[in-house]
């Protein structure tokens, strides 16, 4: 298959073009920016509408994430090698993939409508949290719409044998853009959704994720003492207490 210039300009320079703004940016923002490497949580002004959409987006994309990482990184052959099936695969990741997708952007929509509609949150979203929710956004629409729309229509897309060997290519710094260039154009489209999304990445309040309390899952109980002595029966006393 010829290569045009294009083909090169799409799934080589940009990608390599993204990756290298998240890394750097990454390293930027941790050594010159590490007050601001937080979520800005919005807890303190509404947490109904909080409490409901948080949960919805945050375990969604965590297994959207699981996904990507199954279909991108492990190659078909492995799946086989298991004994598991085209047909099995496509099934089982179809459903939950359509199950997270839908709760994860179920939750985004009720977070942007608290933003919108909670005044006080509402005066705290910056111009920088627009650009990464619209982004967000757009990435998740393309990549569920693209799915859905193959299975709809009877002939879903095997991303297994072109998309994820050209994603996995990049890393190899062998690039294959021929194999993106032959991929259907919802998934290209939410290919470069993605790219614009990890390029930004280090410059919003996704950084997050790379300082997440992993280690509270571990951690020993913090007991906390009051220096209150009213609220106890008996004050420790100064030095020695005296024997009777």
């Amino acid at each position: 298959m010829t290569v045009s210039t294009s083909d090169v300009l799409l799934w080589v320079a940009v990608p390599y073009a993204a990756l290298v703004a998240c890394v750097v940016g990454l390293v930027w923002r941790y050594r010159y920016d590490k007050f601001g490497w937080t979520t800005r949580s919005s807890q303190l002004y509404e947490n109904r509408l909080l409490r409901l959409g948080s949960p919805l987006f945050h375990y969604g994309i965590v297994f959207v994430f699981l996904g990507h990482v199954l279909g991108l990184l492990i190659p078909e052959s492995w799946t086989e090698a298991l004994g598991i099936s085209e047909t099995v695969y496509h099934t089982v990741s179809y459903s939950l993939g359509a199950v997270a997708g839908i709760a994860t952007i179920i939750g985004l929509i009720i977070l942007i409508y608290r933003r919108r509609t909670v005044g006080s949150v509402f005066s705290a979203t910056t111009r920088n949290d627009k650009i990464m929710y619209v982004l967000l956004g757009i990435t998740l629409l393309l990549g569920l719409g693209a799915t859905l729309y193959g299975n709809f229509t009877g002939n879903p897309h095997n991303y297994r044998e072109d998309i994820s060997p050209w994603f996995r290519s990049i890393f190899y710094l062998h690039p294959k853009p021929e194999l993106m260039a032959s991929a259907p154009l919802g998934f290209q489209l939410h290919a470069l959704a993605a790219c614009a999304l990890f390029a930004f990445w280090p410059f919003s309040r996704l950084v997050h994720v790379f300082s997440a309390p992993i280690g509270y899952l571990t951690r020993p109980y913090i007991v906390y003492r009051t220096r209150d002595t009213g609220l106890g029966e008996h004050r420790p006393p100064r030095g020695w207490e005296r024997v009777q």
